[in-house]
């Protein structure tokens, strides 16, 4: 019988070397969107120890032009971008962690950006994730607080201005939040990873944009970063975590109603500090690139087709790579990676090259 371990998933999936761009002091949080309406894919990247975010234009050939520069607040550790004031223009959310506030930047419809507006919040905001928790159609903006334990929740007014926050606490320090839909319901729950304990917390949607008390799963040590995905095709959300203490990730299957069944663990590179999800060798199953902040590099974990991994291949970075995320920036229906390198001042992208021909097993 002929049998093609394609159809397993096992489909390899070919980069090039890496190309990189200058950005501000230690790029950490990078995020990729059209800020200006061209159809090209661009690069937007939270410059940590220069207090603003570079936004880097796309040439329309996957190469980018030098970034231009906005002011945030200080310390600036993570950025994301999505239309929060209903224009259809993507406006930008960085968290500034040693200013306790989130500087929001609003697009003026060219891809350039008006000066920021500060909302205040708890002690140490150090990520942010946009997503309609309140079911009112306008994007609402989930913090994490490293230094106070919380995540906070500040919806939206409707015309990309927020009310004050609801915080909700979690079981340690959080470099990290993410939502989706884990039990069905289609109300946006929260996942945060514990970093001091070892484990994730997640707290269901109430249905109003609440939230009952985390749900704690274990994970590696010191879980830093998670990303959602239905990784075994059952129609469920799952969680897929990095471990940055114990050189691992972690994917822990729901059973369906958001309840997750014990971690299954695999090896990575050292000091694995972020983790993306993405269909990287266009064969419809989900596979798992991580960001490996000791090492210096990245790896791919190719699906295999039932939520199970292998891992196919290692990618070198510049110093200290951090934020990561997987787009397709030169519309040749590939998907690109794009990392933030924090000790090198750049970025690197990874430009998919091709997929490795199907191969053809005897049994």
């Amino acid at each position: 019988m002929l049998f093609s371990i394609s159809n397993l998933g096992q489909r390899g999936v070919f980069f090039s070397n890496q190309i990189t761009y200058p950005t501000g002091t230690t790029p950490r949080g990078v995020a990729s969107v059209d800020v200006n309406g061209d159809n090209q894919t661009d690069i937007i990247v939270a410059n940590q120890g220069s207090n603003n975010v570079g936004i880097l234009l796309n040439r329309g050939n996957g190469t980018f032009i030098n970034q231009v520069t906005y002011s945030t607040g200080n310390h600036t550790n993570y950025v994301a971008a999505a239309d929060l004031n209903g224009d259809n223009q993507p406006d930008i959310i960085t968290p500034n962690y040693k200013d306790n506030t989130i500087s929001v930047l609003l697009n003026k419809g060219n891809g350039t950006y008006h000066s920021q507006t500060e909302y205040t919040t708890e002690n140490g905001p150090s990520f942010v994730t946009i997503d309609d928790v309140n079911g009112d159609n306008h994007l609402d903006i989930i913090v994490s607080h490293f230094d106070i334990n919380k995540v906070a929740v500040l919806l939206n007014r409707g015309n990309g201005t927020f009310t004050n926050r609801a915080t909700y606490p979690t079981g340690s320090k959080s470099q990290c939040v993410v939502t989706a839909d884990l039990n069905g319901d289609n109300k946006s729950d929260i996942v945060v990873p514990n970093n001091d304990l070892g484990n994730i917390g997640v707290l269901l949607n109430i249905g109003n944009g609440t939230f009952i008390a985390q749900q704690t799963y274990s994970t590696g040590s010191i879980p830093f970063a998670v990303a959602l995905g239905d990784v075994n095709d059952d129609n469920k959300t799952d969680i897929v975590v990095a471990n940055y203490g114990s050189n691992s990730i972690s994917i822990l299957l729901n059973q369906g109603n958001g309840i997750f069944q014990s971690q299954i663990t695999y090896s990575t590179g050292n000091r694995s500090q972020s983790v993306a999800i993405s269909d990287i060798n266009a064969d419809n199953w989900l596979d798992i690139i991580v960001v490996n902040y000791g090492s210096n590099n990245i790896c791919i974990f190719l699906n295999i087709g039932n939520g199970s991994f292998i891992k196919q291949a290692t990618y070198s970075t510049e110093s200290s790579p951090f934020g990561v995320v997987v787009v397709d920036v030169n519309k040749d229906q590939k998907l690109d990676i794009i990392v933030g390198n924090m000790n090198s001042n750049k970025i690197s992208v990874f430009l998919c090259v091709g997929y490795e021909s199907n191969k053809i097993i005897n049994f």
